[in-house]
């Protein structure tokens, strides 16, 4: 005769309470996005389903960064229903490989925290080389060129640059290569001054380069 133990008898039951208790399946927890220069944003989608007997609820979602705001419809989820949970990441001037987590918090006692990871590739839109530019003190005047090169697949009609010291005169001419080129001058060189130049193309991105006068030892800069 088998006679079962009072400790596998408590074991079975705490696996029958287990596998009766809600439980929260992503369908998956990284999503790789590959937004296209120029876009402001870049949209991740998490769907999930409560494959338990029971009710979960969703008790808090966070994000590791401000650029990326989480949004749910509803935070209690019935056995077997469905959702989705949307994170909405916003690029600005960001380039390259962007990594943010979103973490999900739930009353499973058994899974109370899942992380997904969104992933985007934010490929360079336009190329501003050399980003920087400078005259030495006594140097002539004359106008120095930073080249603005749209990245594959952007296309720019126009491209507007601003000084932000009025010392230093910007000129924007277009290439026959399809490339801009900014003319920057100072109007003179005797004395130590500095600006910087922002970049705006014909879609919401921000670029910005720098030129510089280096005036004599011990001169203030403007």
């Amino acid at each position: 005769m088998i006679r079962t133990t009072k400790p596998l008898l408590a074991a079975l039951f705490l696996a029958a309470i287990s596998t009766a208790q809600a439980q929260l399946t992503w369908d998956k927890t990284e999503a790789k996005l590959n937004p296209k220069p120029g876009d402001k944003e870049a949209v991740a989608h998490f769907t999930y389903e409560n494959k338990g007997s029971t009710p979960v609820r969703i008790v808090a979602v966070k994000s590791s960064c401000g650029c990326t705001v989480p949004e749910l419809k509803k935070r209690e989820v019935a056995p077997g229903e469905k959702g989705e949970l949307t994170a909405t990441f916003t690029i600005g001037n960001r380039t390259g490989l962007q990594q943010k987590v979103v973490s999900v918090q739930t009353d499973h006692p058994e899974q109370p925290m899942t992380n997904l990871l969104l992933t985007a590739n934010i490929g360079q839109s336009l190329a501003v080389q050399p980003s920087f530019v400078y005259w030495e003190a006594g140097e002539a005047p004359k106008p120095k060129q930073i080249t603005v090169k749209p990245g594959p697949g952007v296309a720019v009609s126009k491209l507007q640059v601003t000084s932000s010291n009025p010392e230093f005169t910007t000129k924007v001419e277009r290439a026959a290569s399809g490339d801009f080129v900014i003319q920057v001058q100072p109007k003179d060189t005797a004395k130590q001054s500095a600006t910087t130049l922002t970049i705006q193309p014909d879609f919401p991105q921000t670029f910005v380069a720098s030129a510089r006068v280096t005036g004599p030892a011990g001169a203030a800069t403007r």
